[in-house]
């Protein structure tokens, strides 16, 4: 009998026998639980109380120096205490000036926060003690996670202190005895997980990732240019974020500027957010829906014809929009829509009509909007639909011939369903962007006429305003790109749950 027949009895005494006397110990059964897992669940447990703002994991020394060599105003003072936790650690950079441990300050809060969901997320699947077909390796995995993490947060904290000292010249904050029991508890908890799992491992033929690196190093070193071209341009810029908190200023420059905390994030809710909000997600909704509806149909409408050149040349002419510069789509709107000179104003006169003043009545832009961005991108979308179409097996639509089916009964029951899973994908991605609008469209068509700006301005050209207007709000505009990218990824996340719920086979992730 080949092993993976064996009972998970015969192979777990297998494993026993492979194994060492400690792995037979935390394997051993304790109130319905492996020991193992009780003794890491508590050094989770242990690392998620010490982490909770009642602890402080740093404390103020020589705070009279302190204050003196950061020159402190004096109603700042006051708000500077003795100790300090890591989710508060941002209010002392913030009262003291001491801008330079900002973005250390920062990293070190969201690095704190993953702990914190990591030790939540093994302490639950250690309680619930739910296997799946491969065991207790799920579970083993969110404890090496949680525990990784759980050092991970510890280094960072005594090497955040190191940087402070150096910087503030004295030694100013000073780590407490919560993060070296922080420290010593993971490391504890990580070398139990470690070796029940390296045992479970075993059980199932599953090996780490230093094997499977090992095993298809060939394909890992192709993934390598992949993945510096993302760490460069997607993961370090995210640094950025930080520029959000602060009020930049060249004195103390990118990384050294006050952190200023929300004061951003307030003055984009006293300039109406709710509205930016509002006209942002409303024209992506249409242009996603209306966009995609229309792609469908002109996909179909181009894959029924029969005819090779007329097939081309149209696929060629609806294509062709999309090149189309955003600046010559600004003077053939002008030329079109101006009220003295333009050819709708001009053909309404010469027939004896009034001219349509365009650029001061607000309820039109909406609709010619929408009618230029689809117009634009009609060509572009149809292309991937169409690419759908062409790889339906042809044998569906001869067997429905067979059966009777006409046309509209062909595309109702063939064409359109093969498309759902095209549709769903492309819904998701640009769902993701949904708060991100369409910067060159908005700006190219509205410019700087405040008259329309209640109904067609987005938080895009909000932003370039006040960025133009005030050359230094870094902060500003970081702020609304944070507020963007979470409100997206949000969105994203609840939609793909949604979808997975239904249809797990449609969801990206």
């Amino acid at each position: 009998m080949k092993e993976v027949g064996l009972s998970r009895a015969d192979v777990s005494a297998k494993d026993k026998a492979k194994g060492s006397g400690l792995v037979e110990r935390l394997n051993a059964q304790v109130a319905g639980r492996k020991l193992g897992i009780l003794l890491s669940m508590a050094a989770s447990a242990i690392t998620l109380l010490t982490m909770l703002p009642l602890f402080n994991w740093f404390k103020i020394v020589n705070g009279y120096k302190l204050v003196k060599k950061l020159k402190v105003a004096a109603d700042e003072v006051a708000k500077l205490k003795g100790g300090y936790s890591v989710f508060n650690m941002l209010s002392f950079v913030q009262h003291s000036g001491a801008g330079i441990l900002g973005l250390f300050a920062m990293m070190m809060l969201i690095l704190a926060c993953a702990c914190l969901y990591f030790q939540i997320v093994y302490i639950v699947k250690g309680a619930l003690n739910k296997t799946d077909k491969k065991g207790y390796l799920g579970i083993y995995g969110a404890g090496e996670a949680a525990m990784l993490f759980g050092v991970l947060t510890g280094c960072v904290a005594l090497i955040f202190a190191a940087f402070a000292k150096k910087n503030l010249g004295l030694e100013a904050i000073r780590p407490t005895v919560f993060v070296y029991l922080v420290i010593a508890v993971s490391v504890i908890g990580y070398v139990i997980v470690k070796n029940m799992q390296v045992a479970e491992r075993r059980i199932y033929h599953e090996h780490g990732l230093l094997m499977e690196i090992k095993k298809n190093w060939v394909l890992f070193l192709m993934l390598v240019p992949t993945f510096v071209y993302f760490l460069i341009n997607n993961y370090l810029p995210m640094a950025g974020v930080y520029y959000a908190f602060t009020q930049f200023n060249f004195r103390d420059g990118l990384w050294a500027s006050p952190f200023v905390g929300f004061k951003n994030f307030e003055y984009l809710v006293s300039a109406d957010l709710f509205r930016l909000t509002r006209n942002t997600v409303l024209y992506n909704v249409v242009f996603i829906l209306l966009g995609n509806a229309l792609q469908i149909v002109f996909a179909i409408l181009v894959s029924q014809i029969t005819v090779k050149w007329f097939k081309k040349s149209a696929q060629t002419l609806m294509f062709m929009p999309y090149f189309v510069s955003f600046v010559i789509l600004k003077v053939i709107i002008y030329n079109i829509f101006e009220y003295q000179y333009g050819v709708i104003n001009t053909l309404i006169t010469s027939l004896g009509g009034e001219r349509i003043d365009f650029y001061n009545t607000p309820l039109y832009w909406p609709f010619l909007i929408t009618i230029f961005f689809i117009w634009k991108n009609i060509g572009y979308g149809m292309v991937v639909y169409l690419a759908t179409i062409m790889g339906i097996d042809a044998e569906l639509y001869d067997a429905a011939k067979v059966d009777g089916a006409n046309i509209f009964q062909q595309i109702r029951f063939i064409t359109l369903p093969q498309l759902k899973p095209t549709f769903i994908i492309l819904l998701l991605y640009a769902l993701g962007g949904i708060m991100k609008g369409q910067f060159e469209l908005f700006y190219q068509m509205i410019g700087n006429n405040g008259v329309l700006y209640n109904i067609t301005d987005i938080l895009d050209t909000y932003v370039y305003r006040i960025a133009m207007t005030q050359p230094l709000s870094i902060g500003l505009g970081t702020a609304a790109g944070l507020y963007q990218s979470v409100f997206g990824f949000v969105l994203i996340v609840v939609t793909n749950w949604v979808v997975k719920r239904k249809n797990a086979e449609y969801a990206l992730f």
